[in-house]
């Protein structure tokens, strides 16, 4: 049986889960989508500008406060392994850290970055729009199943 603390800890885990894999689908779905209809420059600036506007206070405490979450619960499931639920605690701390967490700090922040550093008017932001698409998208999907995945991994740990 899990303790309270860590009902309290798994249950804000898969509330952080579920919020970052919504923000996720919503971009695979609809938001990338539609930023690839517009011309490479109008598309690349957009996207510029929700990369500069989604770094504030609410959205990073869901970002790193999931994470910070997910690793205790994780110490917590191999310290307490023999608990029932143990299992899915660290699965769900394992997806949320590797597949969203260090995904975006491996993947999706480069290329954040480098569309950033390049001009959206230039040949070269164009160019690097194409690529950016490519594979940004694919990296933001992962993103978007690991965040599902976790979710569902702590709501069965909560049972």
């Amino acid at each position: 049986m899990i303790a309270p603390f860590f009902i309290v800890l798994t249950f804000a885990a898969a509330l952080g889960s579920g919020i970052m894999a919504g923000l996720f689908f919503v971009f695979s779905t609809t938001i990338m989508a539609a930023l690839a209809r517009l011309p490479a420059g109008d598309g690349a600036a957009a996207m510029n500008a929700i990369n500069v506007v989604i770094i504030n206070p609410l959205f990073l405490t869901a970002f790193m406060g999931t994470a910070l979450i997910c690793a205790i619960l994780a110490v917590k499931a191999i310290i307490g392994w023999s608990e029932i639920g143990s299992a899915w605690l660290l699965a769900g701390s394992l997806l949320y850290i590797v597949g969203i967490l260090l995904v975006t700090m491996i993947f999706n922040v480069p290329l954040n970055d480098a569309l950033a550093a390049a001009g959206p008017e230039t040949a070269e932001g164009a160019n690097l729009w194409t690529r950016y698409l490519a594979e940004w998208v694919p990296w933001n999907h992962v993103r978007t199943v690991s965040g599902i995945a976790s979710l569902a991994c702590f709501i069965i740990a909560l049972r």
